[in-house]
């Protein structure tokens, strides 16, 4: 069985929806961020963390995408015009949108105080603005970003959406907004939230 490291509300949060979305058998075990726990099982103590058959694999998209591959569900086939699109999506919210609310907490908890820059906040905050009328873009007429097929590229982009509600990041647009709140209304979100 899998094992899956890592607190809800983290990047976690992604993998277990999708686990969830998948309907697969494995085991959670919540722990933060650079524990010893955590450290001993991922030398850089970052969560998630997914345990399969010994081999430890980390980093949330990464993580999304090999269980997408296995499953061959939430995704497109490599090679694949679709799968191009498709991570054409999911390279532009780690570039736009999860980098921003990313440096957005370093800059407020993670890093040593001394080195810490409030002040990108804003900046971060307009540049987080500005990317969301070019996802809504990217959206177009569909209910997901592959059109009438979900994939790991939404749950990403829900999940970041609902990250910078939490990080007080202004939601500019609507449609981003309605897709956030329709996507998290999933049963399959509401079971890994509430892990």
């Amino acid at each position: 069985m899998m094992k899956l490291i890592g607190n809800v509300k983290s990047r976690t949060l992604r993998v277990l929806w999708l686990l969830e979305e998948l309907g697969l058998d494995y085991e959670h075990v919540s722990l933060n961020p650079r524990t010893d726990e955590v450290v001993a099982i991922n030398p850089s103590g970052k969560i998630p963390a997914l345990i399969v058959d010994g081999t430890v694999l980390s980093d949330s998209t990464a993580i999304m995408t090999y269980l997408a591959d296995k499953h061959g569900k939430f995704t497109f086939p490599a090679g694949s015009l679709e799968r191009a699109e498709q991570d054409s999506h999911t390279f532009f919210l780690l570039d736009e949108f999860d980098a921003c609310l990313w440096t957005a907490a370093r800059n407020s908890f993670i890093l040593p105080e001394e080195h810490r820059v409030p002040a990108i906040k804003e900046s971060l905050k307009w540049e987080f603005s500005r990317s969301q009328s070019r996802f809504v873009e990217r959206l177009g007429d569909g209910p997901f970003l592959m059109g009438d097929t979900m994939t790991i590229a939404d749950i990403l982009a829900a999940h970041c959406g609902g990250w910078a509600i939490t990080a007080k990041f202004d939601i500019t647009e609507p449609v981003f907004r309605d897709y956030v709140d329709r996507l998290r209304q999933r049963p399959a979100f509401q079971r890994a939230l509430a892990k």
